[in-house]
């Protein structure tokens, strides 16, 4: 009913941080010799970039599960939005949205957080892998 509502609000949270995050943040370059002669400069996928992932999940499914509650009644054009605070079921919402809506939140941040070690990890092999070639 109201599951949607714990992603959006965590989407909310981490739009904020990123915008700070995006204002302190500096370019990071890393140069990689392949030889004596020759060396690459790269940059490393920032953390504002990292987060924007993050929020792109949590707005894309926040919206789809809002679709879906809209589709089937549970949100309506008019106060108080949920059918279930205007049926009573409020207890029966907030139970879903305790046990559901956050274990949704906590599947998505723990998805971005494998890509964001997978990128990490394919960054660092690769560094090594140019150090290795001079």
């Amino acid at each position: 009913m109201g599951c949607f509502l714990v992603p959006a609000g965590e989407a909310i949270v981490t739009t904020i941080i990123n915008k700070a995050v995006k204002t302190k943040e500096k370019e990071e370059t890393v140069q990689v010799s392949l030889s004596e002669h020759e060396t690459i400069e790269t940059t490393k996928v920032k953390l504002s970039t990292k987060l924007g992932w993050l929020n792109k999940m949590l707005w894309g499914g926040s919206a789809l599960l809002a679709f879906e509650h809209v589709w089937h009644g549970e949100v309506v054009p008019f106060f108080p939005f949920l059918s279930a605070v205007k049926d009573g079921n409020a207890a029966e919402m907030l139970s879903e949205m305790s046990t559901t809506g956050v274990t949704m939140a906590c599947l998505v941040t723990a998805a971005w957080g494998a890509m964001v070690a997978i990128t990490s990890l394919i960054q660092k092999n690769a560094i090594a892998e140019a150090k290795e070639r001079v």
